[in-house]
Formats: structure tokens, sequence, C-alpha cells
């Protein structure tokens, strides 16, 4: 994925638009995509995604299109009703690009399904799946609450110090989640001890994503201001 990613970035900086696939969001090295010509965007849909697209842009277009959409997926009321796995093997037999797939959630007899290109194109047009009636909508690129960019001060860089802090969350409770291994720092386990630096990405699950954008300042204390970007 480095090499891949090298490779996108340099197109961007070319003046192309480039946008990959659904792929790990883990295995992104968000540490390549500090260019200043260069411009990206990730997203998958929900604010938490495991599969993201990531879209890489010359700097002087203000703004693009993720091409993300969610999609939500309502069988018609049977028995037995589906749950997640029913769901994924009827998704299956529609054989669409995996590529073009994201994350699925269940929702009260719902699925929300993030999809792009083609597949998102049939799946907006279906009408029945598995044999059953299903109704889809549109719920939009975005699910959730989305992103809140926040300044915070902190004693320290430590991850589980900058975590808590930007999740608003218990220190100890943070802690838990790195034990537990839910935490991740640009990508790999996260270790508590750790520093997080400008252009890092945490992510913890069931939390979201902060990616650290700047240290603001420093406060006649001692602390740091530093500005996230809180993805929920």
């Amino acid at each position: 994925m480095k090499q891949k990613l090298s490779t996108l970035v340099a197109q961007a900086r070319g003046g192309r638009v480039v946008r990959t696939g659904f792929m790990d969001g883990d295995e992104i090295d968000r540490r390549l995509l500090n260019d200043e010509e260069v411009r990206h965007r990730i997203a998958g849909g929900f604010a938490d995604a495991r599969r993201v697209v990531l879209t890489l842009h010359p700097a002087h277009i203000p703004e693009v299109d993720a091409g993300v959409t969610v999609l939500r997926l309502t069988p018609a009321q049977a028995a037995p009703a589906w749950d997640e796995q029913d769901f994924l093997v009827q998704l299956r037999r529609l054989e669409l690009n995996e590529e073009q797939l994201g994350d699925v959630r269940e929702e009260r007899g719902s699925f929300l399904i993030a999809a792009t290109g083609k597949a998102a194109q049939t799946l907006e047009a279906l009408t029945t799946l598995g044999g059953r009636d299903i109704e889809v909508e549109e719920v939009g690129e975005t699910a959730g609450r989305g992103s809140k960019t926040r300044e915070v001060v902190v004693p320290s860089m430590r991850v589980d110090v900058v975590g808590a802090k930007g999740f608003g969350v218990s220190r100890a409770y943070f802690q838990q989640g790195i034990d537990g291994g839910k935490v991740r720092l640009n990508g790999g386990p996260a270790r508590a001890s750790s520093d997080i630096r400008e252009g890092d990405s945490l992510s913890a699950d069931g939390l979201g994503r902060i990616d650290f954008k700047r240290v603001v300042n420093e406060t006649r204390r001692g602390n740091y201001k530093v500005e996230l970007e809180v993805h929920k």
C-alpha cells in the first residue's frame, strides 16, 4: 500500500484527482499524505468506518466529492427476519465489485451500506433482494454525527492523554481500550506512552477517529493547546 500511495500522491501533485476503491482504513499511512501540494479526503460513509475510500487532489482545487453514498435497505417484513449475516449472503449473490462496497451496519430491521460507483447505482435501483421486496433510501455521503474541529489543552502528547481529551472520555476508560487492543495509531496497535504528532491518526473502536492537526501553542504552565479533527 505504501508504494501505491506514493504513486497516487505523485499523480495528484501532477494535477489529477485520484480515488481508490474501498480499503481498510488502517492500511493508510497518513504521514505520506502530508504534502503541501496535495489535499486528501478519507470517507467511509460512517465516522468510524473500517473500510474507506481515499481521494487525493491538487491543493489548488478547494474541495472534491468523496464519492461515497450510504443507502438504507429495508426488507419487507417476513419470518424469519434477516440478521446482518443473512443480508450479507444475499448481497454477495448480486456479485457486486467488493472494492465498491464499504461497511454494512444493521439498524432496527434495516441495513445501512456504504457504496460507490456502479455498486451504489445497482443497490439504489433494487426493488427485491433474496425474494423479498425491499425499499432503498439514500442516507447521504456520511452517517452519524460527523466530524468536528476541536482545540483542547493537554499536559503531554501521550496517546492516552490526547485520546481521552479528544474523545471526551476518562483517561482510565481510554486506557481500557488501549489494553484491549481497540485503539490504533496510524493503523498499528497504540501504546499509551507513545507520543502523537502532527499528521497522525488515532482511531478507537466505538469512539471514532482523531486526526492530529497541529500544536497551536504552549501555555505558560507548560501545557499544550492542540487542534484535533474528531470524527465520531
